[in-house]
């Protein structure tokens, strides 16, 4: 389940590795209807199924589709009963993600190192058991009704988790070339973004690695600000974005809106052949955000030389930055969901270490003109 690239990885010198983390283990999202999202991700995204839990296993409460592609895992679940907290998340937030979990050495120290200082805690280390091995699982709370799940899987063998069986479709499920998570962000309400960086300073030992200002991330109508924290290994990346003050509602305003508070806004998803994968993409119906053919008359000038014909790049809508040790490419899709809030991105990095900060106007005008569409700009 890891999530890692060496040429990612990157030591951040003023973070404290007390955890220590090894990578993103899965991401779960509750969903109103798993089996039908577990279809679209499977058809549309080309992540291929590998595990079940449900009636069949034994398990009364909800049911889970475990898909995964490469290094990236995603776990669906939905209720199946009328009530719980399942049900009263869904009904709050609509699909979104409930669990970033994060692939440890030690679940129970994770646990207390977090805890200790100040982390607030969902449940203890618990050790689960089937004929494949152990598992030892903890978690704590984060941001809005998001939490971390720590996993500690060395003693296990099995398709994915005790209480877990192993899962698969008739017909063959064709990749796209997702790699791993890159990054995730979170949306904050007003004035919180420095009290989660705070909290992933203090709690989890995590680096601030760049700071954007609304001077930074601004248009003519919408600002907000970002700060990225990362864990001393580089593998775990968390934007965290606060809305800031425009002429009209922001995109963070519109996601907290809908989301109703605080959550994950976006998955950003590692690929080695961004073209490639975005055709893919298009052609089984994902659709992304476009900016204006005139971005393109100009981006050479202010990224210089890439590998790449501008041709694609340019029919595809995908965009380029460059930083001091490379250049990225990267692209956003639509909403996934009903609700505008959850999106991904798909990136590639040659040699680029920062997260487009060239292309934030463009970006965010592309967003304004959904906003706008929406009627919630």
């Amino acid at each position: 389940m890891q999530n890692l690239s060496s040429s990612l990885e990157k030591v951040v010198p003023e973070a404290e590795d007390f955890l220590p983390l090894l990578g993103t283990d899965h991401i779960e999202l509750y969903c109103g209807n798993a089996k039908q999202s577990a279809y679209y991700y499977m058809m549309a995204w080309g992540f291929k199924p590998i595990a079940f839990s449900g009636l069949e296993t034994g398990r009364n409460d909800a049911v889970s589709y475990v898909l995964q592609q490469d290094k990236i895992t995603l776990v669906l679940t939905s209720p199946l009963s009328a009530d719980g907290p399942i049900n009263e998340h869904i009904n709050q937030h609509g699909d979104g993600v409930k669990t970033v979990a994060i692939w440890v050495d030690d679940a129970t120290k994770s646990w207390k190192e977090t805890t200790s200082r100040g982390a607030v805690s969902v449940f203890e280390p618990e050790i689960r058991k089937d004929e494949h091995g152990d598992v030892v699982l903890s978690a704590i709370e984060t941001y809005g009704d998001t939490i971390h799940l720590f996993v500690e899987r060395k003693d296990y063998t099995g398709v994915f988790l005790p209480g877990y069986e192993a899962w698969s479709m008739p017909t063959d499920i064709e990749p796209v070339g997702l790699k791993y998570v890159d990054h995730m962000v979170g949306n904050v309400g007003w004035g919180e973004m420095n009290t989660w960086v705070d909290f992933y300073a203090r709690v989890m030992g995590f680096a601030q690695l760049i700071s954007f200002d609304d001077k930074d991330i601004s248009t003519e109508y919408t600002a907000l600000m970002s700060k990225v924290m990362s864990n001393g290994n580089g593998r775990i990346k968390f934007p965290i974005n606060e809305p800031a003050e425009g002429r009209k509602k922001s995109q963070i305003e519109e996601y907290i809106d809908f989301y109703n508070g605080a959550g994950v806004q976006h998955i950003a998803v590692a690929t080695s052949n961004i073209i490639e994968t975005v055709t893919e993409l298009r052609n089984r119906g994902i659709e992304f955000l476009r900016v204006p053919n005139s971005y393109y008359e100009t981006v050479l000038d202010r990224v210089g030389s890439i590998d790449e014909d501008l041709s694609p790049l340019k029919e595809l809508g995908i965009l380029i930055d460059r930083d001091d040790e490379g250049y990225l490419l990267q692209i956003f899709t639509k909403p996934v969901v009903d609700r505008p809030t959850m999106f991904f991105e798909i990136i590639q990095r040659k040699g680029a270490k920062s997260f487009g900060k060239g292309n934030f106007k463009a970006l965010f005008e592309a967003i304004e003109r959904e906003q706008e569409s929406r009627g919630t700009l």
